[in-house]
C-alpha cells in the first residue's frame, strides 16, 4: 500500500516507469458512467425503477488491505526513510495529512534514494513472509469466475508480491500491474490500461480498493464505479467524505461487495470478442 500516506492503514508505490499502454481519451472513458451515492455501508441511492442496471463486466482490485490482510508497519517505514518521528511529522502535516513518499525520494539523490529503498525492499521482504488474504476474497473472485466477469488487480507492491499472492492463495488476476508499471494510482493510466485490455469500456468495470487517494481517486478520474473498503470505519460516514474521494459505494468487508454488484448491476457474461 505507498506515496500516498494516510492516516491508519498506508500504500506504498516505488519502481520503475514503464508505461504499458497509453491510457483511453477521458472523455471517451467517462462516457456511459451514471453517478450513484450510497448513505449506508453496502448500499448506494437506489436507481429509478425504469432505469435497467448497468452491465458489468470487470472487477479491479488493489491488492495490499483489500485482496491481502495489512501485515507491514507503514508508519515505521516511512519514518526510518524520512529520517525520524520529526521529519515523518513535517512531512504528513504539509500534505494535509498525507504523504506522497514516491515523489519525495525521486527529488532526492542517487545514493540517498538507493538507501530509501533498501529500506523499504527490507520491509516489503519481512511483510511477504506473513501475506494473508482478505477473508470474502476467495469466494468473491468464485462468484466472479461463476458470472464470467474478469478479474484484474492494481497494487503498488512489487511484482514478487503479486507473484507470491497467485501462487500462494491460488488466485489469477490478469492483468495484474504491480508498481513497477507507470504511472501508478491515483493517476488512471493502470486501470484504462487494463479496460483497453480486456476491451471493455471504463464504465462497464468498478475499482475495489481501501484507499480514496489512491484506489478511488484512480477509478473516478477513468470514469469507472468505485467501492472503498473501510473495516474500521476510519474514513467515517460515506456522505462526510470529500467529492473528489467520495466513492460509488463503501464497504466494511469484501463479503457485502456481493450484495453491491447483484443489488446494482447488470452482471451479464463478457461477450467473446472482449475475451483475450
Amino acid at each position: 500500500m505507498v506515496p500516498r500516506l494516510l492516516l491508519g492503514p498506508h500504500r506504498l508505490l516505488l519502481g520503475p516507469l514503464t508505461a504499458a499502454a497509453a491510457p483511453l481519451p477521458r472523455r471517451r472513458a467517462l462516457a456511459g458512467r451514471r453517478p450513484m451515492s450510497s448513505s449506508t455501508a453496502a448500499s448506494a441511492a437506489p436507481a429509478p425503477a425504469h432505469r435497467p442496471r448497468r452491465p458489468l463486466r470487470g472487477v479491479v482490485f488493489d491488492m495490499d488491505g483489500t485482496l491481502t490482510v495489512p501485515v507491514i508497519d507503514f508508519p515505521a517505514m516511512y519514518r526510518e526513510v524520512l529520517g525520524g518521528d520529526a521529519a515523518y511529522a513535517a512531512a504528513r502535516a504539509a500534505g494535509g495529512g498525507s504523504v506522497d513518499i514516491l515523489h519525495s525520494i525521486e527529488a532526492w539523490a542517487p545514493d540517498k534514494q538507493r538507501q530509501a529503498y533498501e529500506v523499504i525492499a527490507r520491509f516489503e521482504r519481512e511483510g511477504l513472509g506473513r501475506l494473508q488474504i482478505m477473508p470474502g476474497a476467495s469466494e468473491l473472485c468464485g462468484f466472479l469466475d461463476a458470472k464470467q466477469i474478469r478479474r484484474g488487480l492494481i497494487t503498488r507492491n512489487v511484482k514478487d508480491a503479486v507473484d507470491l499472492f497467485h501462487q500462494r492463495f491460488g488466485i489469477t488476476f490478469t492483468p495484474a500491474l504491480s508498481r513497477e508499471f507507470r504511472p501508478y494510482k491515483p493517476d488512471p493510466a493502470p486501470l484504462l490500461h487494463i479496460c483497453s485490455t480486456w476491451n471493455i469500456p471504463a464504465h462497464e468495470v468498478i475499482m475495489v480498493g481501501d484507499s480514496p487517494k489512491d484506489d478511488i481517486v484512480c477509478g473516478k478520474r477513468a470514469g469507472a464505479f468505485t467501492c472503498l473498503l473501510d473495516e474500521t470505519g476510519r474514513y467515517g460516514r460515506h456522505d462526510s467524505l470529500p467529492e473528489e474521494v467520495k466513492p460509488d459505494f463503501k464497504v466494511s468487508s469484501l463479503t457485502e461487495v456481493f450484495t453491491v454488484l447483484e443489488k446494482h448491476f447488470d452482471l451479464a457474461s463478457v461477450s467473446a470478442e472482449s475475451r483475450i
